[in-house]
């Protein structure tokens, strides 16, 4: 994602980043060439390249007009825009009456709603910028290809936020929905990995059950994907190796979207559907299912329920 937004953005911007994976951080310095936010940076270097390492988020909110943040668990949210928030920040340095030049806050971590409305109530009641939910779909496969797809929630009475959010949200993606107000767009995020919880574990199982009567897994990629059992985890994330090319099967389940991430996405779309009465029926064993896989396949791409199961190799 850092990658896309930085060959995207003008060449006078810089990219400030911050990750608390120090080797992916590495990883990344290693790929690009990096200044680091220190007083001994080479500072025309990082002109040069227009990136950043930060120390920390709060050195990242004070340098930039736009933030984005993609992170793990409510808490994590919490935690990082506390430190972010206090004390309060200064102006941007373009800082000025537009409303684009307002400090900008695009959280992109899949949370329940409520907590995210929390936070944006925290960052609009001090007048420290806008905040707004844009949880993605699409992977790692979407995040390197630039593919993915943004669900927004945003207030389309804000002063042209959404219009602004939106071509940011552009550089690491190929859609952007706008769903609603403040947590609309998070809602949207849990119904969608609710079915992709489902829809891979139904994946799995009918794979498995076409090479247990014989059938050549090739062949029947093609059948499901060219047919009314289509879906992501059919198509771009098939379980089974050798099926979709560049998908986490391929690599002993390594990469992609890890299945404690999917553990935790189901469970937030359960307490949600709880809170407003809906019935979910496949969620209960669904959860059941990737609480042991999680167990069993820690750090895992979630397709991994496949060998779970018991999946039968070719």
């Amino acid at each position: 994602m850092a990658k896309n937004i930085r060959a995207k953005i003008p060449a006078s911007d810089t990219l400030i980043i911050h990750d608390r994976n120090k080797e992916a951080t590495a990883n990344f310095i290693h790929e690009v060439g990096i200044a680091r936010d220190d007083p001994t940076s080479n500072r025309a270097h990082m002109g040069l390249m227009g990136i950043e390492i930060a120390s920390s988020p709060r050195v990242v909110a004070e340098k930039a007009e736009v933030i984005v943040t993609v992170l793990p668990e409510p808490s994590h949210v919490k935690n990082v825009f506390h430190n972010i928030l206090n004390p309060p920040l200064p102006p941007p340095s373009s800082s000025s009456s537009s409303p684009t030049s307002e400090r900008l806050f695009i959280d992109c971590s899949t949370i329940d709603p409520t907590s995210s409305r929390e936070v944006a109530n925290a960052v609009h009641c001090t007048a420290q910028g806008r905040f707004v939910d844009a949880p993605m779909s699409g992977g790692v496969i979407g995040a390197r290809a630039g593919t993915l797809t943004f669900m927004l929630g945003a207030s389309s009475k804000a002063g042209g936020l959404v219009k602004r959010v939106t071509p940011i949200l552009a550089l690491m993606g190929s859609k952007v929905f706008h769903l609603g107000g403040q947590g609309a767009g998070l809602s949207g995020k849990l119904a969608n990995n609710y079915l992709l919880a489902v829809s891979n574990i139904a994946t799995a199982e009918a794979m498995n059950l076409g090479l247990r009567w014989g059938l050549d897994p090739h062949i029947l990629g093609e059948l499901i994907n060219g047919s009314s059992g289509r879906c992501w985890s059919s198509e771009i994330n098939n379980p089974v190796p050798g099926i979709s090319p560049g998908a986490p099967a391929e690599n002993d389940y390594e990469g992609g979207f890890g299945v404690e991430l999917m553990k935790k996405d189901l469970r937030l779309a359960m307490e949600e559907a709880i809170s407003v009465g809906a019935k979910v029926e496949m969620g209960e064993r669904a959860g059941d299912v990737y609480e042991d896989v999680a167990a069993s396949e820690k750090g895992k791409d979630f397709s991994v329920v496949y060998r779970w199961l018991g999946g039968k190799t070719v």
